[in-house]
């Protein structure tokens, strides 16, 4: 029995923003290869995060990934570009709350 990595990959316009994910689901491919490769979790404890998909969705999607690593890390760091500018231009609610002061060097009292 053959089983193709398209069975459990797939690249939908409209679902996780075209990006590949896990065909069913909205985990995205580069979401599995960042706890791979990023955090060295093995695909058993990236069910952990994602209990819904299976061990073989897992595999697919790091298959996916080695077979078009460029592509995925170029989506991750769009991402992560993203992120930052959101965060540059949307500051917290925190952040608004201390007038704009640096959350990280004002302590805040518990009352």
């Amino acid at each position: 029995m053959k089983v193709s990595i398209a069975e459990h990959v797939a690249v939908t316009p409209g679902t996780c923003g075209g990006k590949p994910h896990i065909r069913g689901h909205r985990v995205r491919v580069q979401d599995i290869a960042i706890l791979s490769e990023s955090f060295g979790l093995t695909p058993d404890e990236i069910l952990a995060y994602y209990p819904r998909i299976t061990l073989a969705d897992v595999h697919a999607a790091l298959a996916y990934y080695f077979d078009h690593r460029d592509a995925i890390r170029r989506h991750i760091k769009e991402s992560d570009a993203l992120a930052k500018a959101v965060r540059t231009h949307i500051p917290s609610k925190l952040i608004r709350k201390l007038g704009g002061r640096d959350a990280a060097e004002t302590p805040v009292s518990p009352r």
